[in-house]
């Protein structure tokens, strides 16, 4: 989603006094996401996999108004001589975040990235390296290697990784732009399952922090943004519900609450109940 920018609000004797509108704008204003040389008004990421179309999926991208999106090099075709997904994206307005899908060793992973770059899909790379086709679960061992190597190799790396703590600094500490820890396993629809460990990570750390895998529903893109992390990816929960691009629509939305409730700071939670009207002085307008 393009934001519009802050209105100013200094005025001059011959100015009319801002709007409510205008007001509001100001209010609800928020730094763009920052990846390497690229800025992101939208903080939402979407994948390119498991559309029943291609235009299904165009119309969900344009619905969710998702900037950025994820594709899995093997699964494009670079030779340029027919059609492929590459040609329902939007590449003037939707940047392009190559990644190693599919990979299950370091060396693997490198040669992908490598193929991704060179056919010029872009210097991003979302790293995944595989344990095993079971889990789908990240290998903490392998991706850190892998983040080392293409980090020196000159690619902006965005890896892929379970949501611990100390494995996102230490990605963070070998050149990370950014670290996406798992809400949950791939395609699970589980939501977030350890809240507390995404807190702690975007607590620690310095580089953005994505959420990635896991989200089913509007809510858990939510409660992902409530918990102060810079931006969420997801393929699954919009690719294959009933109507992706509802469902697109409904997680740009969530994004956006998300993320200014954050910011507008969330009141304490307390053990007992607490009157909304006051119980002493007076106000100028009634209660709630």
């Amino acid at each position: 989603m393009t934001q519009s920018k802050p209105a100013d609000l200094g005025m001059r004797a011959a100015d009319p006094p801002p709007t409510d509108a205008e007001v509001a704008v100001g209010l609800l204003s928020d730094s763009p996401l920052r990846i390497g040389r690229h800025v992101f008004q939208s903080r939402l990421l979407l994948g390119t996999g498991k559309y029943p179309s291609h235009d299904v999926m165009r119309a969900a991208h344009i619905a969710s108004g998702t900037e950025c999106v994820t594709v899995a090099v093997r699964r494009v075709d670079l030779s340029g001589r027919e059609k492929s997904l590459l040609d329902w994206i939007d590449r003037s307005r939707i940047t392009l975040l190559p990644n190693t899908a599919g990979c299950f060793d370091a060396d693997e992973a490198v040669r992908v990235a490598r193929l991704g770059r060179e056919a010029g899909l872009s210097e991003l790379v979302k790293l995944e390296v595989l344990a095993d086709p079971l889990t789908l679960l990240p290998d903490p061992i392998a991706t850190l290697d892998a983040t080392r190597r293409l980090v020196k190799e000159g690619f902006v790396v965005l890896p892929y990784c379970s949501d611990d703590p100390i494995l996102c600094r230490r990605l963070e500490e070998a050149g990370a732009a950014a670290v996406m820890p798992l809400g949950s396993p791939i395609g699970s629809g589980q939501g977030i399952n350890n809240p507390r460990n995404i807190r702690a990570i975007k607590e620690s750390l310095h580089v953005p922090v994505l959420v990635d895998a896991g989200v089913g529903t509007p809510s858990d893109v939510t409660i992902a943004f409530e918990l102060g992390v810079d931006g969420v990816l997801l393929n699954t929960a919009v690719a294959q519900a009933h109507d992706p691009a509802r469902m697109g629509a409904a997680m740009r939305h969530a994004w956006i609450a998300g993320r200014h409730g954050f910011l507008a700071g969330r009141i304490a939670k307390s053990d007992h109940a607490r009157p909304s009207s006051p119980t002493a002085g007076t106000i100028a307008a009634g209660g709630s």
